[in-house]
């Protein structure tokens, strides 16, 4: 089995999935010529401006957005080693193995490798799930920077991991994630839980308070505005999956079809060129397929690496592909 690894590290990497390879690969292309995007801001017809961009009158400039966004996974926990730990043990109460320890302190060697490459004048700042594994992770990941280095930390509720109903029933629960299967993973809810779709809702008030903060400038202290300013997000698989799934609008057939990041690893949102924040900034095709994304997603992917803050894509990928009576213009794959 094959597995793929995000950034060269001293300490022995970690796999980025828990799956089998991707079986294909595709070239993908959005515009004839990418610098299309910068220089004349027509790919995707996108030249309408978001409201928040409206918060700083008289062109003022506003204040600089976080380099990257990156979304952490908690290192292994005792459920993750024997599931009959939620049976007797709450969700929220779940610890880490010593294995998840040195994962979380593997991840931060490599977030702080990758953010040394921007120059001195960079920061941290954390938003955390607040349970037990997420924070103990965040305590074992920020061992790799000075007090100097951290921003400052949020404990966010809205972060926490899908509820699956309290204590488990072992049986009960092998019969429920049958079902789901056969229902689908984002609608089916667990008995006393929440379904994925559940999740998405508090995600989206979770996006909305981190994209005012961004606009507000909350993440630059007053008279330092830092351009070297990285958010990181330790929450759990499912709910990394779905802040994705929101940032990017992704549809519901798309969130099925991704795969959970191995524990104690990352995913990186990095600004583009233009200014927004995009995936293909850091991670490689192979990466994101082995992720799940297809070939629409890249596309998108794609012009989010080019496009600039305020503008909205609206020509590709998903409008041209769900409308199957148009022509076959513009975005190719």
């Amino acid at each position: 089995m094959a597995t793929i690894f995000l950034t060269p590290s001293p300490v022995k990497p970690q796999p980025f999935l828990q799956r089998k390879p991707c079986r294909f690969s595709s070239v993908i292309k959005c515009c004839e010529k990418t610098t299309e995007t910068i220089n004349s801001l027509n790919n995707g017809k996108a030249g309408f401006q978001e409201k928040s961009l409206l918060m700083h009158p008289n062109h003022t400039m506003p204040p600089p957005r976080p380099r990257r966004i990156i979304l952490v996974r908690h290192g292994q926990s005792e459920g993750n080693l024997d599931e009959s730990v939620y049976t007797r043990i709450p969700d929220p109460k779940i610890a880490l193995t010593e294995k998840g320890k040195a994962e979380a302190e593997a991840c931060g060697t490599r977030i702080r490798e990758m953010i040394e490459k921007d120059g001195d004048n960079w920061k941290v700042y954390f938003y955390v799930s607040p349970y037990r594994r997420t924070l103990e992770t965040l305590q074992h990941l920020g061992r790799a920077f000075e007090r100097e280095r951290i921003g400052g930390m949020i404990k966010e509720p809205r972060l926490r991991e899908q509820d699956f109903g309290n204590f488990q029933d072992r049986e009960r629960m092998r019969v429920e994630k049958a079902v789901r299967m056969l229902y689908g993973r984002f609608f089916y809810r667990f008995p006393n839980g929440e379904s994925a779709a559940d999740v998405y809702d508090r995600i989206t008030g979770f996006r909305e308070t981190l994209r005012a903060a961004i606009d507000n400038g909350r993440f630059q202290p007053p008279g330092d505005r830092n351009q070297n300013m990285n958010v990181v997000i330790v929450s759990h698989g499912l709910t990394l999956r779905v802040f994705l799934m929101r940032w990017y609008k992704w549809t519901v057939e798309q969130f099925e079809g991704l795969n959970n990041i191995g524990n104690g690893n990352m995913i990186v949102m990095e600004k583009g060129y233009g200014g927004r924040y995009s995936l293909l900034a850091h991670h490689t095709e192979e990466e994101l397929r082995e992720f799940g994304l297809t070939n629409e997603m890249l596309i998108d992917q794609e012009w989010q690496n080019f496009a600039r803050p305020g503008e909205i894509n609206y020509d590709c990928p998903l409008l041209n592909s769900f409308f199957t009576h148009f022509d076959d213009e513009g975005c190719e794959s």
